[in-house]
């Protein structure tokens, strides 16, 4: 079997935008990125280490950013969503490099050397860490959860930042036991935080296939039994309130999810947002306000944003 890779060289301002919208948006395996400075700093590490630059093959002028996918994928139809893609994004002012697309195939053995490369732990905070399953990590408090994830069927791994910045927020919210219902789900990764940091119970969406598979391995790796997964759009055919919505999707998803909120959540209850450029801050938080919600933390972390939301009268 095959794996899909589809090449991008490109600007680095571009990594974060590329690595939520291959995720989220095309629901890809998996990313990776090359960047010139890296093989630039390592000369300056003081640790012997030498790199000549021009013996390195296919070096970027800054950077290459791969995607893979299954192998029956359209590369022509995934190359022009790319296309438009960093045509917006250099709507928003940012540098996107040459700008050259391109596609391979390459074996799934290869593929899955290439996870088991980049993925590691991530000792993420005193109460969580996220483990690969071949990983034998001993946890570093008593009360520290392991969160197991294949790497290989997820999207959504805790690397990148957007995650992170929902964990905190639910590491903030969960103070006690509370409902919880994560939007847009991918690997179940902010679910199994949710029922680990001690969420009554848990339900899980997401409208892609292969994201309900991902989750459903991934709760069942983590031996957990109080996470209800569905296959929805956002919260379509959800007839719950929950005490937290918790929301790991881009901006122009997040908007769509706004006008749920509303029938969807308890009178008391917290929002958790991210996935957000900063640049699209303003047009989320004018639709809450619209919809009757406030903005009552901000969590920052390069250019992503993540939010802790109330309706206006708590």
């Amino acid at each position: 079997m095959k794996v899909l890779v589809i090449k991008i060289e490109t600007s680095h301002e571009v990594e974060d935008a590329l690595n939520v919208f291959s995720q989220d948006i095309l629901h890809c395996l998996g990313t990776e990125t090359r960047k010139r400075s890296d093989f630039e700093d390592a000369n300056t590490k003081h640790d012997s280490t030498i790199v000549d630059l021009d013996e390195i093959v296919d070096l970027p002028q800054d950077m290459e950013f791969a995607a893979y996918f299954a192998a029956d994928q359209s590369p022509v139809q995934l190359i022009n969503a790319y296309k438009n893609k960093l045509v917006e994004l250099k709507g928003y002012g940012l540098n996107i490099g040459l700008n050259k697309i391109d596609y391979t195939y390459i074996e799934d053995s290869d593929w899955n050397r290439v996870w088991q490369k980049f993925y590691h732990v991530v000792n993420f905070s005193r109460h969580l860490a996220i483990v690969p399953e071949w990983e034998n990590y001993q946890a570093k408090f008593s009360d520290q959860h392991l969160i197991k994830l294949d790497p290989g069927l997820a999207f959504g791994t805790g690397n990148h930042k957007t995650t992170r910045l929902a964990m905190m927020g639910l590491e903030q919210v969960l103070v006690e036991p509370k409902t919880v219902i994560d939007v847009g789900t991918g690997s179940g990764i902010l679910a199994i935080a949710a029922a680990y940091l001690g969420a009554n119970s848990v339900m899980a969406t997401d409208i892609s296939d292969q994201a309900i598979t991902a989750a459903q391995e991934n709760v069942a790796l983590n031996k957990l039994t109080n996470i209800d997964i569905k296959k929805t759009s956002l919260l379509q055919d959800v007839n719950e309130k929950f005490d937290v919505i918790v929301a790991n999707i881009l901006a122009e998803i997040l908007l769509e999810l706004i006008p749920q909120l509303d029938q969807h959540l308890t009178q008391a209850g917290k929002v958790i947002f991210s996935g957000i450029d900063y640049l699209q801050l303003d047009k989320i938080a004018h639709s809450l306000d619209q919809n009757g919600f406030k903005i009552i933390l901000t969590l920052k972390q390069d250019r992503w944003i993540g939010l802790i939301i109330t309706r206006k009268d708590n």
